[in-house]
């Protein structure tokens, strides 16, 4: 058993700092060295028993720092921002000095081996520019390999992304159809609007009118990956205002929201509404005191601000109504998919209130395609 935990941890340590990329880059280098020379055998004793070793440290070394270079900081610093005249600027700067650096391998080689640098590769010491014939392409290639296999890990994952987001749009639109179309919902709206009408006329017409569109919505206009801010905000005006009538007078329902939403931001279906739904499922229902609901949506620059709050009961199992449902692991998930790195979610449930607080990054609606390919890189 403890054998197991130190080969476990041995095993996580290796990948934690991802140690396994070592004998990658010495195979690597080995591979085109022994293409080089002909020779396995020759290739394998100068790289690693003779003072060519040096320089083929230099090879090993200097061209691994510059590959990660590029692909931890220059390409998400400019090539994913779209500025490519500097990516670019930078990348050859990269490539160049690692070149130079690894030419200085070369003088190291032969001052080790104690002789010079003519006798040991045959060129002048004086020709610095000489070694450039190899290191520079090899650099460049060097560079090309480590680009090729991340743009293809980004890749790959992309479209894993983009199949699971597939099924959860899916699974999610399933399950608001449902909702929205199963009998109590349709019977518990439409016989509230029915007693309105003898009561209230002009609010049953209204009632009405919205939940016309709340039916519009969910089969018309709701069918893409994104869609505009204002239309969500709509659909969870008019579902606010039916659940409303559902609810007897002992619960309070606070909706505040900056006016007007700019309609250039878009925001995936129904992410919002898991939330607001979850609010009146489980708000509490005691009698003798006020019941409560507050919903709080704002917008600073491109960042969404949400937030939905509701009283608790004490009754055992009101938490784990509030905090385990599949509605609200189904949103994680679709965040976590859609908006990585770019969200902030908190649930907690305060006493005698449940809370929900998320901030939300979101894109142009002309942008949003691209936003969430680069998101993955």
């Amino acid at each position: 058993m403890n054998g197991l935990s130190v080969d476990t941890l041995n095993q996580n340590w290796l990948f934690k700092y991802k140690l396994y990329h070592i004998p990658f880059w010495c195979v690597y280098h080995y591979f085109w060295f022994t293409i080089a020379v002909a020779n396995p055998v020759a290739a394998a004793k100068s790289m690693f028993f003779s003072a060519y070793s040096v320089k083929m440290l230099a090879y090993v070394v200097l061209q691994a720092l510059a590959v990660y270079f590029n692909l931890y900081y220059l390409m998400p610093r400019y090539m994913k921002k779209g500025s490519l005249t500097q990516y670019v600027t930078y990348l050859s700067l990269t490539v160049i000095c690692a070149s130079s650096l690894i030419n200085g391998g070369y003088y190291l080689s032969a001052f080790f081996a104690g002789c010079s640098v003519k006798k040991m590769f045959g060129v002048d010491p004086d020709n610095f520019m000489y070694f450039y014939n190899t290191s520079f392409p090899s650099t460049i290639a060097s560079m090309t390999l480590g680009m090729s296999i991340k743009l293809t890990k980004n890749w790959l994952q992309t479209q894993h992304r983009q199949q699971l987001l597939e099924k959860e749009k899916l699974e999610t639109e399933l399950k608001f159809l449902k909702y929205q179309f199963n009998p109590h919902f349709l019977f518990n709206s439409i016989n509230s609007i029915f007693f309105l009408i003898h009561k209230n006329p002009g609010m049953a017409s209204a009632s009405l009118a919205k939940f016309s569109e709340l039916l519009r919505y969910q089969l018309y206009e709701c069918n893409d990956q994104q869609i505009p801010l204002g239309k969500e905000l709509t659909y969870l005006e008019n579902f606010i205002e039916l659940e409303k009538l559902r609810q007897n007078n002992n619960v309070q329902v606070a909706f505040e929201t900056d006016e007007p939403m700019p309609g250039h931001l878009g925001i995936a279906p129904f992410i919002l509404m898991t939330f607001v739904e979850n609010a009146f499922k489980h708000v509490s229902k005691d009698t003798g005191q006020l019941n409560w609901i507050r919903i709080k949506l704002g917008l600073t620059n491109n960042q969404l601000n949400f937030s939905v709050t509701n009283s608790t009961s004490n009754e055992p199992g009101t938490e784990a109504l509030n905090y385990g449902g599949i509605g609200l692991q189904n949103v994680k998930r679709r965040l976590d998919l859609i908006y990585p790195d770019v969200h902030k979610l908190e649930i907690q449930n305060a006493g005698n209130r449940f809370e929900v607080h998320l901030q939300l990054t979101l894109a142009e609606l002309e942008h949003l395609p691209q936003t969430l390919q680069m998101a993955s890189l």
